[in-house]
């Protein structure tokens, strides 16, 4: 997961007390990967590194960039948020209280499933965290286990004018498989329309390998478009970084396939590519043996 926020500093602050998570690399936006993104003016931008305490299949890739004025998730198409799994949530928030993270939403049981219970916060950045706890096994969406309080995230949210538009992107795109809808609360969304707490969306959850998930969410008619060129990074959560094994997705951005670097989470790729999706998010191809 990209973010992009305007500190550093307090971002590595806010995740490592807070959160657990641990400084796993500082190196700035190098030259090759500027141009992968099509934004060579990124080029030596500090960026930092954060994994979980106790894992290092998932990192946080957190770019220094100025504030957008006006920027909040969940007004405009693109990536939202990204949900983590944790251990037990409810303890979380107490401790969260008194941090950096903005609560925006409460523990709550899920509307379509009480067996899920989670929480929402806004991060220094203006990203948006699900912090995601299972009480038990759930039938339909198997989940990786928490190995920490706050483990990797598992599911990605990206928000779009049309469900059926998205859902056809991934699919022709990776063959993700296309799944039914359905109908429920996204409180920050919510929120941001002036719309009751309650208020239920069309959403789909699209399964990728090892338990993890794009969530789909069809925005309100009011939200606003991501431009048609970009030159910056966007605000909040930037772009998301995949694995594939089969050359799949659209013609890259900047037309090229190469490695960047050798480090995470380009390690051991034969190739890797960026790509926009049906709602103008950033998706990083990432090709492995």
């Amino acid at each position: 997961m990209t973010v992009r926020t305007p500190s550093l500093v307090a971002t590595e602050a806010a995740y490592s007390r807070f959160l657990g998570y641990r400084v796993v690399g500082r190196k700035p936006v190098s030259q090759a990967q500027a141009e992968l993104w099509g934004m060579p003016g990124l080029a030596g931008t500090p960026a930092l590194l954060m994994a979980p305490e106790s894992a290092t299949d998932f990192v946080f890739r957190f770019v220094e960039r100025p504030t957008e004025p006006g920027y909040r998730a969940f007004r405009r198409h693109g990536w939202q948020a990204a949900e983590l799994i944790v251990d037990r949530v409810d303890p979380l928030a107490e401790t969260l209280r008194d941090s950096p993270f903005q609560i925006v939403a409460p523990p709550l049981d899920l509307s379509f499933c009480p067996d899920i219970r989670a929480m929402q916060l806004r991060g220094p950045g203006g990203e948006i965290l699900y912090l995601t706890e299972f009480k038990k096994p759930v039938p339909g969406l198997d989940s990786p286990p928490a190995r920490c309080p706050v483990d990797r995230t598992f599911i990605v949210i990206v928000g779009g004018r049309s469900l059926d538009g998205m859902q056809n992107y991934f699919y022709e795109s990776f063959n993700v498989p296309r799944v039914p809808a359905m109908e429920s609360r996204v409180q920050t969304m919510a929120l941001e329309f002036g719309l009751s707490r309650e208020h239920r969306f069309r959403i789909a959850a699209l399964p990728l390998r090892d338990r993890c998930y794009i969530e789909a969410d069809e925005m309100p008619e009011q939200a606003l478009p991501l431009p048609a060129i970009q030159t910056e990074l966007p605000a909040g959560i930037a772009m998301v970084s995949f694995i594939t094994r089969d050359g799949a997705g659209s013609v890259s951005l900047s037309g090229k396939a190469d490695r960047p670097n050798d480090d995470p989470p380009y390690a051991g790729a034969r190739g890797v590519r960026c790509v926009r999706g049906a709602a103008g998010e950033l998706l990083e191809l990432i090709e492995q043996p």
